[in-house]
């Protein structure tokens, strides 16, 4: 049973960085890709990034340029960079692939 977690959310002021991290077990991690999602309040879930098995990435233009997202494959863990961060960046932050999601991760964008 293929499991995420995240990790790495917190509190930080407009401008500052946070990198987020997921750990995912119970799969073979490095044939698959995987996404970023986030959720802010009473707003449906947005997909925010994408990252194939060879390290590409993708990102939805609110994040492009700001946010990078990597992985290791070694250690089955993904990370989300998020640099200049805004306050609409705030939500609850999800890993998912394989079917399967993490239970997320807040982060909270404020002055």
């Amino acid at each position: 049973q293929v499991q995420l977690a995240e990790s790495g959310g917190g509190q930080v002021q407009p401008g500052e960085s946070l990198k987020l991290s997921c750990v995912v077990s119970g799969s073979s991690f490095s044939p698959n890709f995987y996404h970023w999602y986030r959720q802010a309040p009473e707003k449906e879930r947005e997909f925010v990034a994408r990252i194939s098995p060879n390290g590409r990435a993708n990102y939805i233009p609110a994040v492009q340029g700001r946010f990078i997202a990597t992985r290791d494959n070694a250690k089955k863990t993904l990370y989300l960079q998020m640099n200049s961060l805004k306050s609409e960046d705030s939500g609850i932050y999800y890993c998912q692939g394989e079917n399967s999601w993490g239970p997320g991760t807040q982060v909270t964008v404020s002055s």
